[in-house]
């Protein structure tokens, strides 16, 4: 056990340290290419910082392992928020620009719906996984021009966005995003090693060892944007990161081997998922009324941090008790 314990502490490291290299490669892209920070956060930060949960929801999918890789998907939305947010609040109070409060938060909102109501029958199957996939597929597109359009009215300060050339930001980012990718696959390979060995049921281990293991990419990425002041490419990581997870990681299965799925996985853990969610919808709404926030905008401070990771350890609590 002594080798894959190793491997988390050093995959772990590598995480950190390439998270601050990707997000300024990403930012400086933006820049560049004179988007707004916004869009890349929604789109290829998200579908990078995903990418793990994507390769492990094939690579569980293809071995018939479909609980781990559904059970990936749902609990890393609910790390993304209890644990990625409530972490990176705790370091860096946000403030949310109010175009998520328009846009992206209630489309997380409705696919959350949706894809319970898809998943009511206790079953997902192909027509399923395509159906999430193609929804996917219009919300960026949507996304992408709704922050266009608004980023022509609300101007970003972009002296506080690094500045690197062309070819040195799409290096960084790339750099950043395999070590980002390869560093978490080593994390999830050691961790589940070590989760299997203690004799860890298959369904925990996609809910909590996979799901944490592949968050991190989210939490390292999203922890340097805050702290570098891009709160636009912290909170849209986290809803394009949980609208991928919903849509492309959880089709994973049903596209490649339909999935019979167990009811307490749904009226426990993708109970736990709406209700974080849904608070998280809530304080949004709450914290355009703060002082601390420009008009329209919504803050979000170090209490609510607090309470997100209280939720994220509620939750936890629950699970191992109903195991």
């Amino acid at each position: 056990m002594l080798i894959p314990l190793l491997t988390v502490l050093v995959a772990f490291g590598i995480l950190v340290w390439s998270a601050d290299i990707f997000v300024a490669g990403a930012a400086s892209i933006a820049k560049n290419a004179g988007l707004s920070p916004v869009i890349i956060g929604l789109t290829i930060v998200s579908l990078g910082t995903s990418a793990p949960e994507i390769l492990v929801s094939i690579t569980a999918a293809l071995a018939g392992s479909g609980g781990l890789a559904i059970g990936n998907a749902v609990g890393s939305n609910i790390a993304n928020i209890g644990l990625v947010l409530g972490i990176t609040l705790l370091v860096a109070p946000i403030i949310v620009h109010p175009g998520c409060m328009r846009t992206e938060m209630p489309t997380l909102l409705a696919v959350t719906a949706g894809a319970g109501m898809l998943l009511m029958d206790v079953e997902l199957e192909r027509s399923d996984a395509i159906l999430m996939i193609v929804t996917l597929a219009l919300i960026m597109w949507q996304m992408v021009r709704s922050s266009v359009e608004v980023e022509a009215v609300d101007e970003v300060d972009e002296d506080e966005l690094p500045h690197l050339k062309p070819l040195r930001a799409w290096f960084a980012f790339c750099v950043g995003l395999l070590l980002l990718t390869g560093s978490s696959r080593m994390l999830v390979w050691g961790a589940s090693d070590v989760a299997t060995q203690m004799g860890v049921p298959e369904l925990v281990i996609g809910l909590t060892i996979v799901a944490v293991g592949t968050s991190l990419p989210e939490l390292a990425a999203t922890v340097a944007s805050a702290m570098r002041g891009h709160a636009e490419i912290a909170m849209g990581n986290i809803v394009g990161s949980n609208l991928f997870n919903l849509l492309v990681v959880m089709a994973m299965p049903g596209l490649l081997a339909p999935e019979q799925l167990p009811i307490n996985f749904l009226m426990r853990d993708y109970a736990a998922m709406c209700l974080i969610t849904l608070l998280l919808a809530l304080f949004l709404s709450l914290g355009r009324h703060s002082s601390k926030a420009p008009a329209g905008h919504a803050y979000l401070g170090r209490g609510i941090g607090a309470l997100f990771c209280t939720c994220y350890a509620l939750y936890y609590y629950w699970l191992f008790a109903t195991t």
